[in-house]
């Protein structure tokens, strides 16, 4: 099994190790009940796909925190019963693996501290690890100019590539490693299963770390199944795709 090192942090998986912390970002509980209320009828699976993965993870690294990157849970302006079921059960999934458990708010957790409260947690606006500094990514903090962190780790973007074989079009999560400013920047991919994400070479970043020229100078890690995909930079790959268009 292959793990690849970006600025010292491990990619296993869709998930980061640094030190003894395991990340994850953009679980999105509820995400299925939100879109049969939209009319999109779709069965509510990812719960489990979601236990499944963290416990194939589990078994090649074993953390003492992990750290939940930014949206718990989908709903913005309400708590749904599947999230408050999903997200209960899987703060309890999780004591059974880790001593520490950190919830970093996002731009979908507005209702979050409320099931924190519940379940005895906090809900920070970002965690410090040595040189990281783990935000969710949808703002940039008033206080950027004092951050100490050399590394930046978001989420937030939900990032994949879209990959054409004939009419076929696979899409692949993936991870962006390049900088913002001063800093050096991890993009992480969503550690949900409904949607694969957003495809950086056809869509406009969201996140406002993103949002700049230098985004073409990322470098793309691909993930697919544990298995680590390098596909260089994202400027190469556009040029790439324009070719065969």
């Amino acid at each position: 099994m292959k793990f690849e090192d970006i600025y010292g942090a491990k990619i296993i998986d869709l998930a980061l190790n640094i030190g003894d912390n395991l990340i994850i970002s953009d679980l999105h509980f509820g995400y299925e009940e939100a879109l049969n209320a939209d009319g999109i009828m779709v069965p509510k699976f990812q719960y489990e796909k979601i236990i499944g993965r963290l416990d194939d993870i589990f078994s090649t690294v074993d953390p003492n925190t992990i750290i939940i990157n930014g949206d718990l849970k989908h709903q913005f302006g309400k708590i749904s019963r599947q999230e408050w079921k999903e997200a209960i059960s899987f703060i309890d999934f999780l004591r059974e693996h880790v001593e520490k458990i950190i919830l970093i708010k996002g731009n979908h957790d507005n209702f979050t501290k409320f099931i924190a409260k519940k379940i005895d947690l906090k809900v920070y606006d970002s965690f410090s690890h040595e040189k990281f500094l783990i935000l969710h990514g949808h703002k940039i903090p008033k206080n950027y100019a004092e951050i100490k962190e050399d590394t930046l780790i978001i989420g937030h973007e939900h990032p994949c590539i879209g990959l054409r074989s004939g009419e076929r079009l696979e899409k692949i999560k993936c991870f962006l490693k390049g900088k913002f400013a001063d800093k050096n920047l991890i993009v992480m991919p969503s550690f949900n299963f409904v949607t694969e994400g957003s495809d950086i070479l056809q869509e406009k970043p969201l996140s406002p770390f993103l949002k700049n020229p230098s985004l073409y100078d990322f470098e793309i890690f691909g993930v697919e199944n544990f298995e680590i995909l390098y596909f260089g930079k994202l400027k190469q790959l556009m040029a790439s795709r324009e070719q065969f268009l």
